[in-house]
């Protein structure tokens, strides 16, 4: 009876009743969600960036908690976007890449899969470029809860703007196209965070920010690149770092800092989540990612693993860290119970909301989180992590594989040989040490789990073999 007591206390904790949110929660709390594009997890300063300059970053950081093992969901910006927008695993959406086509020479490749200047035909599955508008996304969550809705900045969803009630590209209510390389674009962005901050501070507010900042091409303010070329000059330093990526840098954290600014200045603080994160991994060309292993594209640490922080002044506790891994698809879940609002009825939800985490309690349950992806994806010559099948050429950032992660261990799945390796994050964070061969009962059990979520969720699997396959070639 005791034990069945003590379970019964533990799932109403979990669940979070209604006594608990009114004593721990501010009702309503105003949130923004602030992504990066392609900002490496070391490129921030509470994760050991030295070159690189975050001041605001680092002090949002320190007023509230650090997830080390957070994920936006996919190693990519669009399937990143799908993910973190609708609550659902890109198996569903099957937005698999910017573009929707496998970037690499078509020799490499050992299946059928979407490539450029193909028609669609047997073994071309679905590859798609836009967000269902069917789709319940973030917005038509919290709309009915009373929140006023806005995106800003990078979209890339599709046309539909699934029910924002403002979204605006360049902070100045531009044509709906891309950014990159914009210097004041980071600047035009952020002063319309700010006015849309005072204009809503009497009402609950949502604010999904998309900074273009640090996506290629590599462009910054001179004035501010020119800080980080003496920088770079006066010392000496382990790498070549790029004093215009430190630039595009501080743009972000600038901004950063001007939206707290703003938060504190309407007296919202305690009664307003700041999250800040990535949509994947650096870039290879503009930063180095160690000591993870691949950056942006790959399903090794580097392309998925992204630098997290959260701030909400009074609930959570500043200078926490929170170790459980987190992903994309928990934000719809989580926002929504924060803000006492209704999930979704008529498509799936894959993510848990991490109101417990924030709160410094234990997970909801012990969890597996996924990833998969059926294309092909060549890598720049920093990012060659996975070889040419049948060859010990590298070649791929990646190729069509699942991901599973469970605890401290992730398993991958390649599916052009149906091999596995298996790592343990806890102390292999660089993914050096397969352990497949030496843990065959759990990688057994973490394969099994993870075939039965590609049947769940409907994931696409290639098969049909490439007639154009010539691994010899090139």
């Amino acid at each position: 009876m005791r034990v069945f007591l003590l379970q019964i206390a533990f799932l109403s904790f979990v669940s979070l009743s209604p006594a608990l949110q009114a004593q721990d929660l501010p009702e309503k709390p105003n949130l923004i969600f602030i992504m990066a594009d392609d900002l490496g997890w070391a490129d921030v300063g509470y994760n050991g960036a030295s070159f690189y300059e975050t001041p605001h970053i680092d002090a949002l950081r320190a007023s509230g908690m650090k997830f080390n093992s957070a994920y936006p969901g996919a190693s990519n910006c669009m399937p990143s976007r799908s993910c973190i927008v609708s609550g659902m695993y890109i198996t569903r959406t099957q937005m698999w890449t910017p573009g929707g086509e496998a970037k690499g020479n078509a020799a490499y490749m050992k299946f059928l899969v979407p490539r450029k200047g193909d028609d669609a035909g047997e073994g071309i599955f679905p590859s798609k470029m836009s967000m269902d508008p069917s789709v319940t996304s973030i917005a038509e969550v919290l709309k009915p809860a009373g929140y006023r809705t806005a995106r800003f900045g990078k979209w890339h969803l599709g046309p539909d703007t699934q029910g924002f009630d403002l979204s605006d590209p360049n902070g100045l209510g531009g044509p709906e196209k891309t950014y990159y390389g914009d210097i004041d674009v980071e600047e035009t962005l952020t002063d319309a965070v700010v006015g849309f901050i005072a204009e809503n501070a009497e009402r609950p507010f949502f604010i999904y920010l998309n900074y273009w900042d640090v996506h290629t091409p590599i462009i910054a303010r001179p004035e501010v690149t020119a800080k980080y070329e003496k920088k770079l000059a006066d010392s000496p330093w382990d790498k070549p770092w790029k004093p215009i990526y430190a630039a595009m840098i501080e743009a972000v954290d600038t901004g950063v800092g001007r939206i707290r600014e703003a938060v504190q200045a309407q007296g919202l603080a305690g009664k307003t989540l700041i999250v800040f994160t990535s949509d994947n991994g650096g870039h290879s060309g503009a930063t180095w990612c160690e000591p993870l292993k691949g950056a942006k594209g790959a399903f090794y640490e580097g392309g998925i693993r992204v630098a997290t922080c959260m701030s909400w002044p009074g609930v959570i506790e500043a200078g926490s860290v929170c170790d459980t891994p987190i992903t994309g698809v928990d934000y719809l879940p989580t926002f929504s119970q924060l803000a006492g609002a209704n999930l979704p009825t008529h498509q799936p939800v894959d993510g848990q909301s991490i109101v417990p985490l924030i709160l410094g309690k234990p997970a909801l349950e012990d969890r597996s989180i996924f990833w998969h992806y059926p294309l092909y994806l060549a890598g720049a010559q920093y990012n060659q992590v996975v070889n040419v099948h049948g060859t010990d050429r590298p070649y791929w950032r990646a190729t069509p594989c699942s991901v599973i992660r469970r605890g401290d261990w992730k398993l991958m799945q390649f599916f052009e040989d149906d091999s596995v390796k298996l790592f343990n994050l806890k102390e292999d964070l660089g993914e050096k040490n397969d352990l497949a061969d030496s843990e065959p009962e759990r990688t057994a059990r973490l394969l099994e789990e993870l075939r039965d979520w590609q049947k769940r969720t409907g994931a696409v699997i290639p098969s049909v073999l490439n007639p154009d396959f010539n691994p010899g070639r090139g």
